[in-house]
């Protein structure tokens, strides 16, 4: 044990310590569990307390009435602390307060037995139950005059005003609003309501300074560091207006607290302290100027409290209160974080797709691999197919023959290799008449005929079922490989999605600067990629369209400061508010096309179609599509084959899969024999490196000067075949090169008897225009004066020619201007 210590008094000091501190935690518990409860019973002695024009006191009342909609389970407190604090007032009224309470009490209890009781209704029961009060009052004493009159009339005025003043203020109050940004209306709404809590402190002082004062300088300090010379100045003129209504001897407060918060939020990049001095300042200048030396010092020291209570005041405080106030640091970062989480949160659910996508491409996958009997054993599959065919002989005619025992017990070697031999004869497609029946068979068993006529009936069958079983587990591969490509799409897209989450703020701030230093109002800027080679940059301005600002300024700018081309990509202009101008990165190259076609006969509908497109994915695509036969059915079938082939490449889609897709679309449409061929190629924007994918198509060919190059590739067109083969060939343009594509109306123009590539070639040499309309054109007509203007067949030509691309203006340099820096990904 202890030394000097007795061991009951050890327990009993011990046990008593443990009590109190036990004591001390549930107070400290409870008190923070009703916190609210004692906030708004202080904001209700206060404002039972709050006295307007000598004689007025309409925000009792008016919170009373909002707190019984808002907080109901508070009601009884809340009204207790409003007639204690009526009770303690300058000029006490705690029987007409209460009075009022209990109207507006028994009125709203009225109207929830209608089930009529709405906030809706609020200001007008605070209306109704002020006047009721104010005139029966004014009654009793028997001053019933028109000045009488018309201050009741005021009184339940400012309380319906009130009312709809504290239905705003009190939720953020108590931070019980949910949105993250304040409107204007609820800042205001907000002031006003802390301005009249403070009018509740009027009369009181501390060592001869003023409380009310003290409170209304450090709200102002608190406003002015938060939201700076606006929010600052406005603070000041509604708490000085509110403020010197309730003293009218203090009317000097107004200007006093509007300079104040002026040079106090001017100063709020300095911090606490500098808005201090900022408030000081301001403050001291207008005492000096209005009031004696005595009215000096109570101004300073009340200013010099204010300043030492903010200085006290937590951070976590001052950045609650900056995420509410739009404009601030603070708010634009909590903003951001909100965008960047529902960034992280899409992105991720679009992960958890992708992965589904391909969990279900997997199990497609697994059983589109297993062979057409499901093992991978032939040895099995063999002996497999033929107990199966054993039996089914052995059902069929076995079971009725008197020699079934003999053949199946006595003689079972020799019967299985007659049934094998049988068997391989059946498979094999050899048809035995009875004649041809090989002598073992015949001696062996009598019902040879018979046997051969059900296996026979049987492979027939068997070879439906495996050919039903392969266009399944066929369905199931390409099931499976679509499923996959979607997932990849969708996890593309999530990729692109965490990619916009990147936080870019100084990269903004330093293309603001340098607009504004070309003497540019920009009202907002928002990088989305800083990617190299894929830049894409929102700008939101207010410029007309007469001088075109964007193309030839801020694009030539931003070409200087990133480093590489940029362009305008698209222009939005609303009828109200900023114009939205997206700037990327400009293309190496540039493609220009030229078309002609004719349908057969000179019929007006041809069975060709053709796209030219760019993708948006810094790819532009030249497609052709010839359908079978001609008409409008040949041109639904190729125009929907292009369709869908361009809404695959579109989305993101893989090459082959998306042939693969529009080939599986054309054999599910119909049961007719429809095809088309395809003939797609995809150029490089940035590298015009170009893509071909020839599906049944004729050759395409690339005139490089005087030199003619054909691209060919044999396979069959769409639609026919559910596996097709797809070959993608890769080529290299280069500026000035022109490609022609071609249907095989125009390629099979010459006939069977002369070779038509060279012939082609030959053709292409000899045109002399390098416009891509005039090379088309030119085309056509050799094509329909070679057949002395008959039109054969359906006939289209597509010339697209690959140039440097030229930027409309040029990038010029600003001295002084650094680069932008663009963020570092390590992979």
């Amino acid at each position: 044990m202890f030394p000097g210590v007795r061991p009951k008094n050890f327990v009993q000091s011990a046990l008593h310590k443990g009590l109190e501190r036990t004591g001390l935690l549930r107070l400290a518990g409870m008190i923070t569990s009703r916190k609210w409860t004692f906030v708004l019973m202080a904001v209700g002695f206060l404002l039972g307390r709050a006295v307007i024009l000598e004689s007025l006191t309409p925000f009792a009342v008016a919170y009373f009435t909002v707190i019984y909609f808002l907080r109901r389970d508070m009601i009884l407190p809340v009204a207790l602390s409003i007639i204690a604090g009526s009770w303690l007032a300058v000029a006490p009224e705690p029987m007409w307060i209460a009075m009022e309470v209990a109207v507006v009490y028994l009125l709203l209890r009225g109207l929830e037995a209608y089930e009529r009781a709405e906030l809706s209704y609020a200001p007008l029961l605070v209306f109704l139950s002020t006047m009721l009060v104010r005139l029966f009052d004014n009654v009793i004493a028997d001053k019933l005059g028109w000045y009488e009159l018309m201050m009741v009339g005021v009184e339940a005025s400012l309380g319906f005003v009130l009312t709809l003043v504290f239905v705003q203020a009190i939720p953020v109050l108590t931070l019980t609003k949910k949105t993250s940004a304040l409107k204007n209306e609820e800042i205001i709404c907000l002031m006003i309501m802390l301005a009249s809590i403070m009018t509740g402190a009027v009369g009181w002082f501390a060592g001869g300074l003023s409380i009310e004062h003290v409170l209304s300088r450090y709200m102002l300090l608190l406003f002015a560091l938060v939201g700076g010379a606006p929010l600052g100045a406005s603070v000041g003129v509604v708490a000085g207006l509110i403020l010197s209504l309730a003293d009218t001897s203090a009317i000097v407060q107004m200007s006093l607290l509007a300079f104040a918060g002026l040079l106090a939020g001017l100063l709020r990049e300095g911090g606490k302290a500098a808005v201090a001095f900022g408030m000081l300042l301001g403050s001291s200048i207008l005492t000096i100027y209005v009031g004696n030396q005595t009215d000096v010092m109570a101004s300073t020291w009340e200013s010099v409290i204010a300043a030492i209570m903010l200085m006290l005041t937590p951070k976590s405080m001052i950045r609650v209160i900056s995420k509410y106030v739009p404009g601030t640091q603070e708010h634009v970062k909590s903003q951001h974080e909100y965008a960047r989480r529902v960034r992280d949160v899409t992105a991720q659910r679009v992960s958890q797709f992708s992965e589904v996508f391909r969990q279900l491409s997997r199990s497609f996958g697994q059983f589109g691999n297993v062979d057409e009997r499901g093992t991978t054993d032939e040895k099995e599959k063999r002996e497999e197919v033929v107990n199966h065919f054993m039996n089914i002989v052995a059902d069929r005619t076995c079971s009725s023959c008197h020699r079934r025992e003999l053949c199946w017990e006595g003689k079972f070697y020799e019967t299985y290799k007659m049934m094998t031999g049988m068997m391989t004869a059946v498979q094999e497609g050899r048809r035995t008449t009875p004649k041809e029946v090989p002598r073992e068979w015949s001696t062996h068993c009598i019902k040879t005929p018979q046997v051969l006529s059900v296996m026979l009936q049987q492979h027939e069958v068997y070879q439906n079922d495996q050919h039903w079983r392969r266009q399944l587990n066929e369905s199931r591969q390409l099931v499976a490989e679509q499923l996959f490509g979607v997932s990849q799409v969708m996890e593309d897209l999530a990729r692109e999605i965490k990619r916009e989450g990147q936080q870019l703020h100084m990269q903004e701030e330093q293309i603001r600067e340098a607009l504004e230093g070309l003497g540019l109002s920009i009202q907002g800027i928002e990088i989305i990629s800083l990617e190299e080679g894929n830049v894409e940059i929102e700008v939101y301005h207010t410029f007309g369209r007469g001088y075109d600002e964007c193309r030839k300024i801020i694009a030539p700018m931003l070409s200087d400061v990133l480093g590489e081309p940029i362009t305008v990509m698209s222009e939005q202009y609303p009828e109200k508010g900023a114009a939205i101008v997206v700037f990327g990165t400009a293309k190496a190259y540039e493609v220009e096309t030229g078309v002609a076609g004719l349908a057969k006969g000179g019929d007006l509908l041809s069975g060709d179609s053709f796209s030219t497109v760019e993708l948006g994915n810094g790819k532009f695509a030249v497609a052709i599509s010839d359908g079978m036969g001609n008409g409008e059915r040949a041109k639904q079938e190729s125009s929907t084959a292009l369709t869908i082939l361009q809404q695959l490449l579109q989305s993101g889609m893989d090459e082959k899969l998306a042939i693969k897709s529009v080939n599986s679309v054309l054999l599910l449409r119909s049961s007719d024999e429809v095809f088309a061929t395809v003939d797609v190629a995809l150029i490089d924007m940035y590298s015009a490196k170009t893509t071909f994918m020839k599906i049944g198509s004729t050759p395409s060919f690339i005139k490089r000067g005087n030199e003619v190059i054909p691209i060919t590739a044999n396979n069959l067109p769409v639609g026919i075949l559910q596996d097709i083969d797809i070959d993608l060939i890769r080529v290299q343009l280069h500026p000035g090169d022109t490609l022609i594509m071609m249907t095989d109306g125009i390629y099979d123009a010459p006939g069977h008897a002369v070779n038509k590539e060279m012939w082609m070639k030959r053709v292409i040499q000899e045109i002399r225009s390098d416009q891509p309309q005039e090379i088309a054109d030119a085309l056509l007509d050799t094509v329909v004066r070679y057949h002395k203007g008959d039109i054969v067949d359906d006939m289209t030509v597509v010339v697209a020619k690959v140039d440097k691309h030229q930027p409309e203006w040029a990038t010029f340099r600003w001295p002084g201007r650094t680069t932008v820096e663009r963020p570092r990904t390590v992979s």
